[in-house]
This record gives C-alpha cells, sequence and structure tokens, in this order.
C-alpha cells in the first residue's frame, strides 16, 4: 500500500470501490499545520472529476493497472477489438470506454489499451492523428462568414473544420483532445 507522498498523474487510486485516475496533484506545505496533497481525480468508468485532499503520508490504495501498447483491428458491432501485440490476444472494448477516440482510430493503428484485472477501463490515444479528408466542398474564396473554415469529412467519418484550401484526399493532422485541424501532411 503506498501513501499520498506516492501520487503523481496517472496513478489510480481505488477510493469506495470505485478506480480514480489522478488528473492533477499538488504538494501543499502550509505555514501553519501539516502538509497536504491537492488533487483532481477522474472516474475511469463514468468520467466524473472531483477534487479532493489527502492529508500528508495517509495510506492510499493504488490499483494494479496494465497499459499495454495494442494494435486496433476492427469494430465488431459490440466493440472495438485490439490485439495485444506481442501475445496476439484479442481483447474487446465497449465503445463507452472508447468514447470520442472511436473518431480518430484508423485500422492497425497502435494505441495504449489500458486494463485492470482483465476489464479494459480506456485507451490513450497518441496527442495527434494523420487522417484523409474523404469529402469536402470546394471553398469559395471570397466567402469569409466562416471564418475561412469549411466542415470535412475524414476516413473515420467524423467532420472536422479545415482552411477553405484544402481539398478532398488531402491528408490532414488533427488533435485528437479536441477534434481540432492542425495542419496539412505532405506524403
Amino acid at each position: 500500500m503506498a501513501t499520498s507522498n506516492d501520487i503523481k498523474n496517472g496513478t489510480v487510486l481505488a477510493i469506495d470501490g470505485q478506480l480514480w485516475m489522478v488528473t492533477d496533484f499538488q504538494h501543499v506545505k502550509p505555514g501553519k499545520g501539516g502538509a497536504f496533497v491537492r488533487t483532481k481525480i477522474k472516474n475511469v468508468v463514468n468520467g466524473k472529476v472531483i477534487d479532493k485532499t489527502f492529508n500528508a503520508g495517509v495510506k492510499v490504495d493504488v490499483a494494479s493497472v496494465d497499459r499495454a501498447e495494442m494494435q486496433y483491428l476492427y469494430n465488431d458491432g459490440e466493440g472495438y477489438v485490439f490485439m495485444d501485440t506481442s501475445t496476439y490476444d484479442q481483447i474487446t472494448v465497449g465503445e463507452k470506454v472508447v468514447g470520442d477516440a472511436a473518431n480518430y482510430i484508423l485500422e492497425n493503428q497502435l494505441i495504449t489499451v489500458a486494463t485492470h484485472n482483465g476489464e479494459p477501463l480506456y485507451i490513450e490515444m497518441p496527442p495527434s492523428v494523420v487522417l484523409e479528408v474523404t469529402f469536402t466542398e470546394p471553398g469559395l474564396q471570397g466567402d469569409r462568414s466562416s471564418g475561412g473554415t469549411k466542415p470535412a469529412t475524414v476516413e473515420t467519418g467524423a467532420v472536422i473544420q479545415v482552411p477553405l484550401f484544402l481539398e478532398q484526399g488531402t491528408k490532414v493532422k488533427v488533435d485528437t483532445r479536441t477534434g481540432d485541424y492542425l495542419g496539412r501532411v505532405n506524403d
């Protein structure tokens, strides 16, 4: 069992039978009184974020979370099938666990999958991915009512905002956290 002094970003804690991942922490040593750790924790199942404070040296229950780089194979209708590239074991990750990341996953892409006792908890996407624009309307040079952007559908089916000059078939870099266009990619 660890203490509150061992808390850092990415640590998964078992609190009241639920798993919470530390997204932000701060060790505080006030001039008066004892030190404490102020944390922002996120429920790995439902995504709820709360603030929690631990006194210094208090024992905390750290959950064992296994992170493995896995290859995305396909969506079987019930979930997303990933394969461990070292053991070739396959697991199905539910749509609720994948969440918005489904807009940026391509077949054969390597993604980190976190599991606890064999149960998938969440997936960690790379910060950005390269996707091809499959459909977009031609941009009119004089059209500035939309701030110089237009909607474009990428190969995963997601719709993102791109500059007017981009055409169908162009590869673009997309931020997986926000869905923002980051730039063109030349082959």
